[in-house]
């Protein structure tokens, strides 16, 4: 884990004051004045570099997925957050984030609201500036340099922990709770979380004689296989599941995806397959694009398995500790079920 702290003591008498404040209205910004007072200096690493606040920032804005959650999660609200283009729901949000955007006070609509950034065209730099935030958060995403550069002129920024949006959901929180002043509420939600994930392994013991294969059938012409550090195998990982040989075995090093051949889909062995579909379709109109897809194994045991919809796809593609709660709920039965019917069928 890429971070470190310098802590100065102060008293933090006034801090805890602050957050008895009983004014509803107020219950978005607690966490922000709560931790404010109890600050010193902060340093986070990231590749491209590292950070350093002087003090806890209270005005955050985040990009990319998953680190408005993390912010959210630990009960701070961000002062802007990127709108969510796939996946959203109506308010170009999430589930998870409405509900706990609603348990702060600070509902898409309210006064209390975040600012949702555009991007439609990238990173809207311009409408971060304007929400004056005092620190960037984007340690979970895809950020360039020269954005990262670009970014840094409005802000401190935290960048990619890791790159190519390869920065697990631990580590994000753990950095979050870093920039907050908040170490050990971060680590305690990864702890929970962890041990909500590994309670579904008890509750569906099919999960542990269970291989899997994650993988990519919306393109009629290929398929495409997730792989090492990509969140989809680290959270089916997490429920107590193996990943397949064939993709252990053929993951080009450093990658966390790969292309493999329609024509040698009968090879792509295991007891189930996580398939991510076009947008508005079924697995089974996946099946009819290329029927060459119906060899995979899977699908003639129950164990093909896809999601409804791509919110239930980005809860886990996306991993954070808000979505992964609301996906033990909307998707781990439905993984459960495909398992169930793949070791019948055995």
């Amino acid at each position: 884990m890429k971070l470190t702290r310098r802590h100065t003591l102060v008293a933090a008498a006034a801090a805890t004051a602050l957050a008895l404040t009983g004014c509803a209205a107020d219950t978005a910004k607690e966490a922000q004045q709560s931790s404010a007072a109890a600050s010193g200096p902060i340093t986070i690493e990231h590749i491209y570099g590292e950070t350093t606040f002087d003090q806890v920032p209270e005005d955050i804005a985040t990009i990319s997925w998953v680190n408005a959650d993390a912010l959210l999660a630990l009960d701070t609200v961000p002062v802007g957050m990127d709108s969510d283009i796939w996946g959203q729901n109506a308010n170009n949000s999430t589930d998870w984030k409405d509900a706990k955007l609603k348990e702060l006070g600070a509902q898409i609509g309210s006064e209390n609201a975040p600012t949702q950034f555009s991007v439609a065209d990238g990173i809207d730099f311009e409408a971060i500036a304007q929400a004056k935030p005092q620190a960037i958060f984007a340690a979970y995403s895809g950020l360039t340099k020269e954005e990262y550069d670009k970014l840094s002129k409005i802000a401190p920024t935290v960048g990619p922990i890791e790159a190519n949006y390869l920065t697990s959901w631990q580590q994000t929180t753990e950095a979050a709770g870093e920039l907050l002043g908040k170490d050990e509420q971060a680590q305690q939600l990864i702890e929970d979380l962890e041990g909500e994930l590994a309670g579904q392994a008890e509750k569906y013991p099919v999960f542990k004689d269970t291989s899997f294969i994650a993988g990519d059938l919306s393109q009629p012409k290929t398929i495409s296989l997730y792989a090492g550090e990509d969140n989809r195998p680290r959270f089916l990982t997490s429920l107590g599941m193996k990943q397949a040989e064939v993709v252990t075995q053929n993951t080009p090093e450093g990658s966390f995806y790969f292309e493999w051949s329609p024509e040698k889909a009968n090879e792509l062995k295991s007891d189930i397959f996580f398939a991510s579909v076009a947008s508005g379709t079924t697995v089974q109109d996946a099946l009819k694009s290329n029927e060459l897809f119906a060899q995979i194994p899977a699908s003639k045991t129950g164990g093909l398995v896809a999601m409804e919809n791509d919110q239930q796809v980005l809860s886990v593609s996306a991993a954070s500790p808000l979505s992964l709660s609301w996906a033990i709920d909307n998707v781990v039965p439905k993984l459960a079920d495909a398992a169930q019917k793949a070791a019948e069928a055995k």
